[in-house]
């Protein structure tokens, strides 16, 4: 994201993005972003109604951002945010993992157990979800991953009241070249006679049988098979580069994972993270930028809600000057008031 002139544009995603998310979905299909056109156009009406503001609860929004190349606006990159994960007609549902300890004085015998225990939660945090780049996009030298990563948290930062206290990141593990979960083969599959993909599907839009039929009592790891254990709370190569990021802006580990394949759910207090704690907003100016890398964005309560663009910029006390390509790409005039976070 270095060069002088923004060749990559953020925006909030509507209906018109369809095709091209779709397209993205097809590299992903996950609960957040599921590779079926249907749920692609039923998830976009909900971005747009929850950028508009005409979903009455906050808790209950969903932002989609896309990244796009800013001439040809070819969709590269999305990410999104649940505004809350676990309310009480969708609970946030995981496998807290802990260590349970056993001794035979009488043998001399010591056992360290990793145990998994079925949790709920119906007043759970903001989840930091959907985040997928063209396979083509991801060692382009403007980092891509990053900006529409990014892109999520100044979003909070500008609208904190939107949402939790608690941010969570759920990574992808280990999984098979063909998809599949050992942790689901050795655990869920016995409890439900479903595929980890039906599963997957089902649990899109209803989660009940994973409380009716999954065991609620502790399961011992060591039952399972040595690759299901494995998993357990690894994160998977394609998302070693954003665990980096994560930990380097404050997120941590917190010993839950999916209940389905075993991810890593990493967590962070919304106030502590690095890049909502460095938001600012200021009135925006034209100059001829500067040696600070921001992400810089504009808000509009109409088409398109929100642009954002990777920029050289310089931060006063009283502005922020950006070169006059950039202030056009977000759609910004003179004076109007910019968010902006550091990119590193």
């Amino acid at each position: 994201m270095s060069s002088p002139e923004p060749a990559f544009v953020i925006r909030a995603a509507t209906p018109e993005h369809a095709a091209e998310l779709y397209r993205l979905a097809t590299h992903l299909d996950s609960v957040n972003l599921p590779a079926d056109a249907a749920a692609v156009d039923n998830l976009l009406r909900q971005s747009e109604a929850s950028f508009r503001g005409d979903i009455a609860e906050p808790a209950a929004r969903r932002y989609v951002f896309v990244l796009e190349e800013s001439e040809s606006r070819r969709v590269v990159g999305t990410s999104s945010i649940v505004a809350q994960l676990g309310r009480p007609n969708a609970p946030y549902v995981y496998f807290s993992v802990s260590t349970e300890e056993k001794y035979s004085r009488d043998l001399k015998l010591h056992f360290e157990h990793a145990v998994l225990r079925l949790g709920f939660s119906y007043d759970g945090p903001t989840e930091l979800a959907g985040l997928v780049v063209d396979p083509g996009y991801r060692l382009h030298p403007a980092r891509l991953g990053l900006g529409i990563s990014y892109a999520r948290f100044l979003y909070i930062a500008a609208r904190r009241h939107l949402f939790q206290d608690e941010l969570l990141a759920e990574l992808l593990p280990p999984l098979e070249p063909d998809g599949t979960s050992h942790l689901w083969d050795a655990l869920g599959r016995r409890f439900t006679n479903m595929s980890y993909r039906e599963a997957d599907r089902l649990s899109h839009e209803n989660k009940d049988f994973i409380r009716d039929l999954f065991p609620t009592q502790t399961v011992y790891a060591c039952l399972l098979s040595e690759e299901a254990q494995r998993v357990i709370g690894e994160v998977g190569s394609s998302t070693k580069g954003v665990e980096k990021m994560l930990r380097r802006i404050g997120f941590r580990y917190d010993d839950r994972v999916d209940p389905f394949d075993g991810g890593p759910h990493f967590v962070a207090d919304t106030a502590e993270v690095a890049p909502i704690q460095r938001h600012t907003a200021l009135p925006a100016r034209v100059g001829v930028g500067g040696s600070t890398l921001l992400l810089a964005a504009a808000f509009r309560d109409i088409p398109p809600y929100f642009t954002a663009v990777p920029v050289r910029a310089r931060v006063l006390e009283d502005a922020i000057e950006l070169p006059e390509r950039a202030l056009q790409l977000l759609g910004a005039e003179h004076g109007e008031q910019v968010h902006a976070t550091p990119l590193p």
